[in-house]
């Protein structure tokens, strides 16, 4: 199994200095090919539980109370920040839901996916340079070497969501995070960066991805994970059977709003 979260527990420590779980006991599992969709309303904390396995909740206020992640087998709970930077951006890349704030605004676009080849391989800058130019391509951008020299600012919020998408598969991570990756964009675009997507995440590769939108789910994953008040209601391990018969009233009263906006 690619990724395991077994039993994990997070809290925040709110201004009185007590604990607030955000997650209780969420076991999630991701194999190679497998796209998992983490699906509820905010504050069910799917994003939380996400960004655990990367490491990137801020801590304090957010505390690992209890639980295991495991990748490929590898703890990833009991590794210091040094040994989980190498992991971060190598084998898991994150996608996330806003790229003016994931990207630097005062680097060029070519040079921040550079930076992340030269963080995590043995390469030349201009081998770096040259994958990042592919890249660009992958993603959909035209005129690769021009829009390389773009700043972040220059680019349309689609650009933006895709220059991000190239950053975090530039490495070919076996896990990808994206977290409401499609939100702030118009449909058409969002349609756009869907298909790219799933056409970029591959069988050598597994995904989670966050949304709160089951059209989403229904369009990129192959199973599907229910969040509600920090716990998982309902796992599924095929898409059209969650859709078809869900389990849980929390889940189908999300499958009925999903109808009733699909037809309006």
């Amino acid at each position: 199994m690619l990724l395991e979260i077994d039993n994990l527990s997070i809290a925040y420590e709110n201004e009185e200095g007590a604990s607030v779980y955000a997650a209780k006991n969420v076991s999630l599992t991701v194999d190679r090919g497998q796209v998992l969709g983490l699906v509820g309303e905010s504050g069910s904390g799917k994003s939380t539980v996400s960004l655990c396995v990367p490491r990137l909740l801020p801590s304090p206020p957010a505390k690992i109370v209890s639980g295991s992640i495991r990748l490929d087998g590898q703890e990833l709970l009991g590794l210091t920040p040094l040994q989980m930077a190498e992991i971060r951006g190598k084998r898991i890349g994150v996608i996330f839901q806003e790229p003016m704030t994931a990207l630097s605004p005062l680097h060029r676009v070519g040079d921040q996916i550079a930076e992340t080849v030269l963080l995590h391989g043995a390469v030349s800058k201009a081998a770096a340079r040259q994958l990042a130019l592919e890249w660009l391509a992958k993603v959909g951008i035209p005129d690769p070497a021009e829009r390389a020299r773009a700043y972040p600012h220059e680019l349309s919020g689609g650009m933006q969501q895709r220059v991000m998408i190239a950053c975090a598969l530039v490495n070919e991570p076996d896990l990808v995070i994206a977290d409401e990756p499609t939100t702030a964009l118009d449909v058409t675009v969002q349609a756009q960066i869907l298909k790219l997507l799933g056409g970029l995440i591959g069988r050598s590769s597994g995904a989670i991805f966050i949304t709160h939108d089951l059209g989403v789910v229904s369009e990129v994953a192959t199973k599907i994970a229910v969040m509600k008040n920090g716990e998982v209601v309902e796992k599924a391990e095929d898409v059209k059977t969650f859709f078809a018969n869900p389990k849980h009233p929390y889940s189908q009263s999300l499958v009925g709003l999903s109808k009733k906006y699909a037809i309006s």
